[in-house]
């Protein structure tokens, strides 16, 4: 159990129409924003790197960013880190042992943090996952997406078969906590090529997947040159034999695309999910601060070359914002939502700062359509709220 820590006020004196006495768990995020190559699909902060990584530079600026932050959580546990991308397994595990080091040097990390690393086959090599380990990466996450050579090129990704099937082997043997990251709906995908993806990656025993449907993001190469995807009603084959397959496997449906074995869930998405903190440093890193009187959102600079730049000269942060107070309602269900098991009255109203009565009209018009379980205690997606859960959140705008 995270330890309750109060916030306390930033010198405001100002009464606000919004309080909040507890601090909801924080979490750290880092960002790398390079990566071999960009796949045609990706629509994250990465950037083709060309020659070596400026490692070096990056982690010094990540420490300083860190340290710029400190007032908005100072005294606050972090239960978990998550290394995201770009790809992060493109840095040295000497440059993310140094990186940790510095971190618990700053801020209390709690014994039992997750530290996760997201990391492409395509990047690593057989020493580099018992370095990692060693490093302080207790979480795996492998952007496997297919085992299919055909539907790998299609993808643009690195990596071959060959190379996925190593990757997800080393992460068996080095870690007790990992994730594999698949894809369906991919261009040229049958449901017996959909099944046999989910049959490979169950060989490695994962205590959790990911499995996300292909979708074309907009400024995308996908977006301008769209492949032939599968029509939606196979599409939905493929999503239901996965969950069925999952289920019969023994994973938990925790969130709409992911699936875990007992005690295995990702705590630190977890914890965005429950509209938990979250601090984002590195470049394009978006933050989420609560205060004692208000929510705040930041965005780092995007471009690595602007981001080093921004933090030499002790500006880390390009945009920054309040939230409304009439919007943390629905920030809040955007999230929450997407958890298959829902949420308590208790958990909106301390994220929020405001009472669940604010949302009785909608929470009475979604449960009344069946996109909803609604009792005094709890709220939860029914399986068609879950599988429309932009329609359902349609009912709160």
């Amino acid at each position: 159990m995270a330890r309750v820590i109060p916030i306390l006020p930033t010198g405001t004196t100002a009464k606000s129409a919004l309080e909040f006495k507890v601090a909801p768990p924080l979490s750290l995020y880092i960002h790398v924003p390079w990566c071999v190559q960009k796949c045609p699909y990706c629509d994250f902060n990465s950037h083709a790197v060309a020659g070596e990584v400026p490692e070096a530079a990056y982690l010094a600026a990540l420490v300083a960013d860190l340290e710029s932050a400190l007032p908005h959580i100072w005294g606050r546990p972090v239960i978990s880190i998550f290394f995201g991308g770009g790809t992060p397994s493109l840095l040295s595990a000497a440059g993310l042992d140094q990186l940790l080091m510095a971190v618990r040097a700053r801020v209390p990390l709690q014994p039992e943090a997750e530290i996760t690393l997201e990391a492409n086959p395509g990047t690593l090599e057989a020493a580099k996952f018992a370095d990692f380990r060693a490093a302080g990466i207790n979480r795996m996450s492998l952007g496997i997406q297919s085992f299919n050579p055909a539907h790998l090129a299609a993808l643009g990704r690195i990596h071959g078969r060959a190379e996925a099937l190593a990757a997800a082997r080393l992460a068996a043997q080095h870690f007790e906590r990992f994730n594999l990251d698949l894809m369906y709906g991919l261009p040229g995908q049958t449901l017996a090529d959909a099944r046999a993806d989910l049959d490979t990656a169950l060989e490695f025993a994962p205590p959790h997947l990911s499995c996300y449907q292909l979708t074309l993001e907009p400024h995308t190469h996908f977006a301008a040159f769209p492949p032939e995807l599968p029509d939606p009603d196979l599409c939905a084959d493929m999503q239901d034999a996965i969950e069925a397959r999952l289920a019969a496997a023994g994973f938990t449906h925790y969130e709409t695309s992911a699936f875990a074995r007992p005690g295995h869930a990702c705590r630190h998405n977890l914890n965005y999910w429950q509209f938990g903190d979250y601090l984002g440093i590195g470049a394009g890193a978006h933050s989420k601060l609560t205060l004692h009187d208000r929510v705040l959102r930041q965005m780092r600079h995007k471009h690595p070359e602007t981001y080093l730049k921004a933090v030499a000269a002790g500006q880390p942060v390009q945009e920054e914002s309040t939230v409304a107070a009439a919007q943390l309602p629905f920030e809040f269900l955007m999230n929450a939502l997407r958890l298959n098991g829902g949420f308590s009255p208790a958990l909106f109203e301390a994220r929020t700062g405001q009472s669940l009565s604010t949302l009785r009209p909608g929470l009475a018009a979604a449960a009344a359509e069946g996109l909803l379980h609604l009792t005094p205690d709890w709220i939860q997606p029914t399986d068609t709220g879950r599988r429309f859960l932009n329609r359902l959140l349609e009912r709160f705008l």
